[in-house]
């Protein structure tokens, strides 16, 4: 077995209720609540609609004690209508409330970044050697009763990085990166592993893809130097609704899946939750699908980081290539160049045998990649390293083609295996064709996965959370009125945020910010500058609106 040929990751066994986790268990699809969790029937309707759907595990915020307690009473409902899918307790600032969660779901979520350490406030805190490890210590005698709880009542533990919170504690010492994200988990499980607590869960996000796609790795490795094999949540948060969630949604979690990272998945979309579920569902299917592929021969070029891929050509902008010239495109998707116009200019060659027998192509020509086979991340990775190391400097794009399957299945298989091949560095645009799209809805689709990758931006982004208990206002109408207003604003990015937990960090590398700050109240941001605080809900769209002309945004 080669690194291209998929192979499951080891991890170990969590006990989840009556649902393992990691082992030799299938990759898991959950979803999070949007419902107030002392709203008991409320609830218990929206929790019977997702576990409906499909979903294994089921999440609700746990803001403090009182909707800890209540969490009891609303998987006693579902227990009372036969629904034993697992519960899980998301904890944010109040330990309080994750020791009684400990005592009435299966699974207790807790936020490194804020368990211990007060919410971030971007501050820049100096510390000795000394001072950094009385912090660990205090970590330590804050998490071992918890631990000790969770122990008591057969609960399990997911620790839950969020690039969106991390503590100025890790941000002081090692800055807002993969690595801090990384070592925020790792001091968690360092305690959790020195006291024999093993029931735990990892997850590590960022609702940029590139950013989250990175510290996954660096988690593995993190975890693997130091015998630790616990299994791994994945997802892409904030990442909004419609086609454009689901694309960035797979770009990130079908990169990782493809590697054999991952034993649970979320597809945050700010929509209904259930909605989600056959959006994972469709990811995990289609990584499925390649346990008994052919075997892929190869090797990494030399040089090759597979944590932190260097782009082989980081000067030239990536490029869409279509095939219909004469196709009615929108104006922000055409693509850059066409084959049935300069057929000169490409040359067109299977992978296997390009791996085999490197082409001897025109330094001029692009060469343009296809494969049939079912692992088509894998077959394209194995030939483009080939090709590297035989020294091909020509440009190279993937074609990658979907035929058979409907538009939004076409649209998750581009979107998983472009991740997959574009996150490497090796390829210099993409080429997506399908039975089942149009030539201008093709290119949309690439154009679209590009900017997930975060290689090239030509749309506005929203980076919206899919809300929870703590959201007190219409999430979705709120982003689909900032959409109608700002969409047109090209290569901005816009955050639309439920709350403080992950609202400023998440948003962190976003132009502006809309943050619920409470009941009917919002505040508007600047980068990470809160500009205008708790101004009326009705009010916020045409405050943004006037706050991005104010800078000089407003096209």
């Amino acid at each position: 077995m080669s690194v291209f040929d998929y192979c499951r990751r080891h991890s170990s066994t969590v006990n989840v209720g009556n649902t393992p986790l990691g082992g030799d268990s299938p990759i898991r699809v959950q979803s999070m609540a949007s419902t107030s969790t002392l709203d008991t029937d409320g609830s218990v309707a929206q929790a019977e609609r997702i576990i409906n759907a499909g979903a294994e595990y089921l999440r609700f915020t746990a803001q403090g004690v009182r909707e800890a307690e209540n969490l009891g009473n609303i998987r006693a409902a579902l227990r009372a209508k036969g629904l034993d899918t697992p519960l899980v307790a998301d904890i944010h600032f109040n330990p309080r409330a994750a020791f009684a969660s400990a005592k009435q779901v299966e699974k207790v979520r807790i936020n490194p970044g804020n368990f211990v350490d007060p919410g971030r406030t971007f501050r820049s805190i100096e510390y000795t050697d000394e001072e950094y490890a009385a912090e660990l210590e205090r970590i330590e005698q804050a998490l071992v009763p918890f631990l000790d709880t969770c122990r008591a009542h057969g609960t399990a533990i997911r620790i839950g990085v969020n690039h969106g919170s991390l503590s100025d504690r890790i941000m002081s010492r090692y800055g807002d990166t993969p690595a801090g994200m990384a070592e925020s988990a790792m001091e968690f499980l360092r305690v959790c592993n020195r006291h024999g607590f093993h029931n735990v869960v990892i997850s590590i996000k960022a609702s940029n893809v590139t950013v989250m796609v990175e510290t996954v790795r660096r988690m593995v490795r993190a975890m693997d130097a130091e015998d630790m094999h616990y299994p791994l949540h994945l997802g892409v948060t904030e990442a909004g609704d419609g086609e454009d969630g689901r694309i960035k949604s797979a770009v990130g979690i079908g990169a990782l899946l493809a590697e054999g990272i991952g034993d649970t998945i979320r597809v945050s979309l700010s929509e209904d939750p259930a909605s989600e579920i056959p959006v994972a569902k469709a990811i995990v299917d289609y990584i499925d699908m390649r346990r008994n592929a052919p075997s892929i021969d190869g090797h990494y070029a030399p040089d090759y980081n597979p944590v932190i891929p260097a782009r082989r050509n980081p000067s030239l902008t990536p490029a869409v290539v279509g095939n219909g010239a004469d196709a009615p495109y929108d104006a922000d998707s055409r693509p850059d160049m066409f084959i049935d116009r300069n057929t000169d200019r490409f040359l067109i060659v299977d992978a296997t045998e390009a791996a085999e027998n490197p082409p001897a192509a025109d330094p001029n020509q692009i060469i343009i990649l296809t494969t049939d086979h079912i692992n088509r991340s894998g077959r394209m990775l194995a030939t483009l390293h080939a090709l590297t190391e035989a020294g091909i400097t020509n440009r190279i794009i993937p074609l990658l083609r979907y035929d058979g399957v409907d538009p939004d299945t076409a649209r998750l298989r581009a979107a998983i295996d472009s991740g997959a091949i574009l996150l490497a560095g090796f390829t210099d645009g993409i080429m997506i064709q399908s039975d089942a799209l149009t030539e201008a809805e093709s290119a949309r689709l690439a154009f679209a996965i590009l900017q997930s990758a975060r290689l090239r931006f030509t749309r506005t982004e929203y980076i919206a959370c899919p809300g929870c208990g703590r959201t007190l206002f219409d999430l979705r109408q709120t982003l689909a009125q900032v959409k109608a207003a700002t969409s047109h604003l090209k290569n901005l990015k816009i955050g639309v945020m439920g709350c403080i937990v992950n609202g400023p960090g998440e948003m962190a590398d976003a132009d502006y910010g809309y943050v619920g700050a409470g009941a009917g109240r919002v505040s508007l941001y600047k980068g990470k500058v809160c500009v205008e605080k708790n101004i009326p809900e009705e009010e916020a769209v045409s405050r943004l609106i006037q706050l991005i002309k104010d800078n000089d945004d407003w096209k």
